[in-house]
């Protein structure tokens, strides 16, 4: 009991203080609706700011599954937005090329799954195959209709094709506008020449110039831009051009492809088969 009252001897003073202004904060405030209105701005500011204080602590330790929800969300919309540009894009490119080629040939998208180009021999794969109605044979083309390949071989699923950064590639091709043609190959320097041989002496070779495929080939419709030329020269033996072809699309970068196929391919290989075995009699 002693200490008690030692205790409030000491602070009796900063307790009167305390009353004192209690009192007249309670008298001001009753003193008309000005101040009273005025003090109840001023309490709910800081009420405002207290409760906000303990909201921003509370959402901070909500952040991580906020954050969880979002990156949720963001994963259902991707999904969706690469079906929708995927529809699109498939609508798109095959419109574009419905005027390539004509009517001999059917076209279909495939997206590319692995696709080499540091190698020899390199191969794209594809994420459609013989149920898309993908079989070998078919040419394969960049979405803005360059040259890109060949399908090489097709399993149910998928298909692999050989690019034309192979070298056992081998298409024709001719200076767009003439009719001298050429054997379109790839030497193994880089991923953005490929070379034309055996053009004649007698093209009118320009750079620049775009070179096209001449139709010959089974696996491409005529006038598939393959590149422009680079540089030329002539062949050893001064009859023909070697031709430096910059490739009009850089493989490197597919991710989408559009596949052709030739209606006509089969009567035109049995035509063949008869042939060989008419000249072997």
């Amino acid at each position: 009991m002693y200490k008690l009252i030692e205790f409030l001897r000491r602070i009796y003073v900063a307790v009167l203080f305390v009353v004192f202004e209690a009192i007249a904060i309670g008298y001001y405030a009753h003193s008309s609706n000005y101040t009273q209105a005025k003090l109840l701005t001023r309490s709910n500011q800081v009420v405002g700011g207290v409760n906000g204080i303990f909201a921003d602590i509370r959402s901070y330790f909500t952040l991580g599954r906020e954050n969880e929800r979002l990156l949720e969300r963001v994963a259902v919309l991707e999904e969706e937005l690469a079906f929708y540009r995927r529809s699109a894009a498939d609508s798109v490119r095959t419109d574009l090329l419905h005027d390539m080629g004509e009517k001999p040939y059917e076209l279909t998208v495939a997206r590319v799954i692995s696709n080499s180009i540091n190698k020899n021999r390199n191969f794209i794969v594809l994420d459609r195959g013989e149920r898309d109605g993908v079989e070998k044979g078919m040419g394969v083309l960049s979405p803005e209709g360059a040259m890109v390949g060949y399908v090489a071989a097709s399993s149910d699923r998928h298909a692999v094709a050989v690019s034309i950064l192979n070298t056992s590639f081998n298409a024709s091709g001719k200076l767009a506008g003439d009719d001298y043609f050429g054997s379109i190959y790839w030497a193994g320097d880089d991923r953005y020449h490929v070379r034309m041989k055996e053009l004649s002496k007698y093209a009118r070779v320009t750079e620049g110039e775009e070179v096209v495929s001449s139709g010959f080939s089974q696996y491409f419709p005529a006038d598939v831009l393959i590149g422009y030329v680079e540089s030329f020269s002539l062949a050893d033996t001064q009859m023909a051009y070697d031709v430096v072809i910059r490739l009009a699309v850089d493989v490197s970068q597919l991710t989408d492809v559009i596949l052709v196929r030739n209606r006509d391919i089969e009567d035109v290989q049995e035509l063949e088969a008869e042939a060989e075995r008419q000249n072997r009699r």
